[in-house]
């Protein structure tokens, strides 16, 4: 299997060769280990996003931007195709690592959790792990990283510190928006895998999904970029699995099942104090999923895109 961690690295060369393009900024911590800044200090933007997005996927994956209607409102939007969805989606793209050293936490995901192997559950049952002499992180983060996380990032990935990159983002960015939205086909296939599906099952998988304007407020900003998801998003999965699994499956992983399907991201958080953990699992989904068999051909769909609560959302 290819590494995840030197395919990225070609996109993390391409961020170094021309910062002032992407608008992000670089520097160096006293370890060694390379910083790429991508909306805290530096503007960032779309195209940032875009590259962000596809290391987060391991460089197996392709994303590029679009313009969609919802309705009578048009927005940007993104699209992401994979052909190893259970290593680019589960092992890299998904933020399963949360770095926690002193008084820093964040929330990271990218091609680093396949050296890591965090969560070591995700990695046994997809089977895979990366074997490189370089390691990329992307963290979610509004302070920045101090140099002993960085020793202890690059200690739990077995490479020397001045082989780290880490690259920061937050929900309040451009960059950090465009990535969140990127996220539409894992997000769908992290739910499809909370029902029982088997991840090593799923053969190709694409989708799309707005990108909501970026808000000061990181709260607002982030469940904005919820919403895109679970009233915008939309994915398909070609899937070596039986015809009443997968039709179930259009049944149970959509939105739609969502108890509280109907509010905004924030109105279901604000309930809850912000209290991610006490979010029932099915508000950890997408709007519409699409699921070929590949043994029969035959396709369910489940849940629906929703301008009118998206709308709403973007008008918060």
């Amino acid at each position: 299997m290819v590494s995840v961690n030197k395919l990225s690295m070609r996109i993390v060369s391409e961020l170094l060769d021309h910062q002032e393009e992407y608008r992000v900024k670089v520097e160096k911590l006293p370890c060694g280990a390379t910083v790429i800044d991508t909306g805290l200090e530096a503007l960032g933007g779309y195209l940032a996003g875009l590259r962000l997005t596809e290391i987060c996927l391991g460089g197996l994956a392709q994303c590029w931007l679009t313009y969609q209607a919802y309705g009578d409102m048009e927005l940007p939007a993104i699209v992401v195709a994979t052909d190893h969805p259970a290593v680019s989606l589960l092992g890299c793209q998904l933020a399963g690592w949360m770095v926690k050293v002193g008084d820093f936490f964040a929330p990271s995901s990218g091609p680093a959790r396949a050296l890591s192997l965090k969560p070591k559950k995700v990695f046994e049952k997809i089977g895979y792990k990366d074997e490189h002499n370089e390691a990329v992180i992307v963290m979610e983060t509004a302070k920045k990283p101090s140099d002993e996380v960085a020793q202890q990032v690059a200690k739990d990935c077995k490479v020397e510190p001045k082989n780290l990159y880490i690259l920061l983002t937050t929900t309040a960015s451009m960059a950090g928006s465009v990535q969140v939205s990127g996220r539409v086909v894992e997000t769908g296939l992290y739910r499809l895998e909370y029902l029982g599906l088997d991840p090593g099952r799923v053969v190709f998988a694409s989708g799309s999904a707005p990108i909501m304007p970026p808000h000061p407020d990181v709260g607002v900003s982030t469940a904005k970029e919820e919403d895109a998801l679970l009233y915008g998003g939309t994915a398909c999965y070609v899937i070596d699995e039986e015809d009443a699994k997968l039709q179930d499956y259009s049944v149970k992983a959509p939105a739609t099942a969502w108890p509280d399907y109907g509010k905004t991201s924030y109105e279901a958080l604000k309930a809850v104090n912000f209290d991610w953990s006490k979010l029932d699992p099915s508000f950890f989904t997408i709007g519409k999923l699409t699921l070929t068999s590949k043994k029969t051909g035959k396709t369910f769909i489940g849940g629906k895109v929703n301008p009118e609560l998206l709308r709403k959302s973007v008008e918060l």
